[in-house]
C-alpha cells in the first residue's frame, strides 16, 4: 500500500478521519522488541496509515511506553495519527486495580497518558463490560474525560449487542456524548457478532474496529490440516493459545471450508490468503478499520497490500457462504428471523 491508495473512513459517528487499517500493537514489548516495534510504526506511517491501537495491559503497559518514546521522535508524523488505547482490565492486583468505577479508569487513564507521553487520546476504549460497576457511573467518567480535553472520542471491546445499546441509551438520555466505535473479534472464522452485535451497532451508528481478523493466524494459510503447527507461529508456541486453539479447530470442518475458500480466492487473485481474509472483513457492514497484528515487517507488507484487494461480489458471496456459521433455527434462524419481518403487501 502506498499513501495514494489509502481510503478513510470517519471513525463512528464522529468527523475524524482513520485509514481503513489500523495497526495493533498488542505484540509490541513482547513478540515485537523495541526495535522492531518502531520500525513496524515506521512502515505503517510511511504506508499512509493513520490509526494506532494499544491497551494499557499490552506487555503491563510496555507497549504504550515503546510508543511513547517513538511519538516523542517523530512530532510531525506524531501530529497526523489516530491514538487509541484502553482500560479496564487488571493493572494492579488491589480490588480497584480493575473495572470500569470511575476510581479505576481515572487512574488507568491518567497512567496510559503518562506511558504514551501525550496530554490526551483520540480514542478511549473500554476493554470490555463490567457487570459490577452501574453504567451511569461509567458514562459519566468517560463524558467529563471528553469534556475536560482528555479524550476526543471513546468506544468500547468486546461488548454483546444489549450492554451496547443499553449504554448508548443511557448516554443519549443524559445529554452525555456518545460512543463511537466497538472493538469485537471478527474474521471469517468467527461471524457471531453478526446475529445480534452488528445491526445493535449499524443502529446506533457504531463504527466496527474488528480485531483478529485473521483468526489468529488461520486464515493466513501457514497452518495445514493435520499438520500440528511448530516453530515460529502463534499456535507454533503454544497451540492451545486462547480461542485459536488448534485441536478444537482442526477438527471442525468448517474451518477447512473456510481456508479452501479463501485459498482459491487468493490464487485468483494472485495474492496471499491473508489479504483476502482482510479485505474480507473491510466490506462487510458497519466496519471503519480493521486491526492488523503483525509481528514483522513482512507481516506488515502483506497485511497492508490487501487495503488495495478489490474482491468481486461473486468472490465476497463465496467467502460468505463458505464460512457460514451453523445456527439453530431459533432465534437467528429462518424460523426466528421470519418472524422479526413482515409483508408490506400483508398476509403471513
Amino acid at each position: 500500500m502506498t499513501q495514494d491508495s489509502v481510503t478513510y473512513r470517519t471513525l463512528g459517528r464522529s468527523g475524524a478521519a482513520v485509514s481503513t487499517q489500523a495497526l495493533g500493537t498488542m505484540t509490541f514489548g513482547a513478540e515485537a522488541d523495541e526495535a522492531t516495534s518502531h520500525a513496524l510504526l515506521d512502515a505503517y506511517v510511511a504506508a499512509g496509515g493513520n490509526f494506532i491501537d494499544t491497551a494499557d495491559v499490552y506487555s503491563a503497559g510496555v507497549s504504550e511506553e515503546v510508543i511513547g518514546r517513538w511519538l516523542a521522535t517523530h512530532p510531525t508524523e506524531a501530529n497526523q495519527l489516530v491514538l487509541a488505547t484502553k482500560g479496564r482490565f487488571p493493572t494492579g492486583v488491589g480490588p480497584n486495580d480493575l473495572g470500569t468505577s470511575r476510581r479505576h479508569l481515572r487512574a488507568a487513564l491518567d497512567a496510559s497518558l503518562r506511558r504514551l507521553g501525550v496530554d490526551h487520546v483520540d480514542l478511549y476504549q473500554l476493554h470490555a463490560w463490567d457487570a459490577i460497576t452501574p453504567v451511569d457511573e461509567t458514562l459519566r467518567f468517560l463524558d467529563d474525560a471528553v469534556t475536560a480535553g482528555k479524550i476526543d472520542y471513546y468506544g468500547f471491546s468486546n461488548f454483546t449487542g444489549w450492554q451496547l445499546t443499553k449504554a448508548v441509551h443511557i448516554a443519549r438520555a443524559q445529554g452525555w456524548a456518545l460512543p463511537v466505535t466497538l472493538q469485537p473479534q471478527y474474521n471469517l472464522l468467527v461471524r457471531g457478532i453478526e446475529l445480534e452485535i452488528v445491526p445493535a451497532a449499524l443502529d446506533a451508528g457504531i463504527g466496527l474496529l474488528p480485531w483478529s481478523p485473521l483468526g489468529g493466524g488461520w486464515l493466513s494459510g501457514k497452518y495445514r490440516r493435520d499438520q500440528t503447527p511448530s516453530g515460529a507461529t502463534r499456535l507454533g508456541e503454544n497451540p492451545n493459545r486462547g480461542m485459536e486453539a488448534w485441536d478444537k479447530r482442526n477438527a471442525d470442518e468448517r474451518t477447512w471450508r473456510v481456508i479452501d475458500a479463501v485459498t482459491a480466492v487468493a490464487d485468483e487473485h494472485g495474492v496471499t490468503p491473508s489479504q483476502v481474509s482482510l479485505a474480507w472483513v473491510a466490506a462487510q457492514p458497519g466496519v471503519t478499520s480493521v486491526i492488523l497484528g503483525a509481528r514483522t515487517l513482512e507481516q506488515l507488507g502483506d497485511n497492508m497490500a490487501a487495503a488495495t484487494l478489490a474482491l468481486t461480489a461473486e468472490q465476497l458471496d463465496r467467502l460468505t457462504a463458505a464460512s457460514a456459521p451453523d445456527i439453530e433455527d431459533y432465534p437467528y434462524g429462518v424460523g426466528g428471523t421470519q418472524q422479526r419481518h413482515r409483508n408490506l403487501g400483508g398476509g403471513r
